[in-house]
């Protein structure tokens, strides 16, 4: 039975690849700084371990593109490679995605199989990540105006993860992954607002205004930069519209945003 190797094995999609890929009988190295294969980026003398026996890698690829190649290089018997990127990978300057950037050129170049998932912001983010906190909190202040989000859910993404892993027909391929329609940031905050029973206040902010928060809240400058060149990208229209990415490999539509939010605020999230 092959073996596949998840990197990220602790993040918001690389641990659902790993529950649905070991659901489904799959033989799993589940791998980061802190599972039960250790993997770290900067360190090479834990990637042979890692990759021992493994025939598939999921990819979630650093910040820093430096040590990309190399590790896909060292991948010598790796038959396929599924990476995880972001939509409009192709459009965005240097302050952003570069290690995603990297990844998508290493698994070209490699000889190997591979798949490129390009995905629009999780919906997770608005519970497991970046905004998180300030909805706690009752206020999320962004600089994106009226375009819309075609926000994806997490496990969407993992599921078309792991049919990349294990099926066939997606070698080369590169699909561009959201959510069923867009939503404005603000829209999402009184979708949340709503399912959570409180009040959220959505406030716009300049790009200007919103790097002076971020490093105000403790962000070095590189990552102000960096969430800053993603509003940017975002703001110019690029990746506002739907893409069909989801139906065409699990033959479904995506979850809804409502959906979601009635999802986790069942649970607490916002409350």
């Amino acid at each position: 039975m092959r073996e596949i190797l998840i990197l990220g094995a602790t993040g918001k999609t690389g641990r659902r690849v790993v529950r649905r890929l070991r659901a489904e009988g799959e033989r799993v190295r589940s791998a980061s700084r802190s599972s039960e294969v250790r993997f770290d980026w900067s360190e090479p003398a834990t990637w042979e371990n890692a990759l021992h026996g493994a025939e598939a890698v999921y990819l979630v690829a650093p910040d820093d593109p430096t040590p990309i190649r190399d590790f896909v290089e060292s991948a010598t018997d790796v038959k396929r490679f599924v990476v995880l990127s972001g939509r409009g990978m192709d459009l965005v300057g240097e302050d952003f995605g570069q290690g995603m950037a990297a990844a998508e050129r290493a698994v070209r170049d490699s000889g190997a199989e591979w798949t490129i998932l390009r995905a629009n912001n999780f919906n997770q983010n608005f519970d497991e990540d970046l905004w998180h906190a300030p909805l706690r909190a009752g206020r999320l202040a962004l600089p994106i105006g009226e375009v819309p989000e075609p926000f994806i859910d997490a496990d969407d993404v993992a599921a078309v993860a792991v049919a990349a892993l294990t099926g066939d027909g997606h070698a080369g391929l590169t699909y561009d992954l959201s959510g069923p329609r867009g939503v404005t940031f603000g829209a999402a905050v009184e979708i949340i607002a709503r399912a959570a029973g409180r009040s959220i206040e959505y406030v716009e902010l300049t790009p200007e205004a919103y790097r002076a928060e971020l490093l105000a809240e403790g962000y070095p400058e590189v990552a102000a930069d960096a969430l800053n060149t993603l509003f940017a990208l975002h703001r110019a229209g690029h990746t506002a519209e739907p893409v069909d990415g989801v139906e065409r490999v699990l033959g479904r539509p995506p979850v809804a945003f409502e959906d979601y939010a009635a999802r986790v605020a069942a649970t607490g999230a916002w409350s």
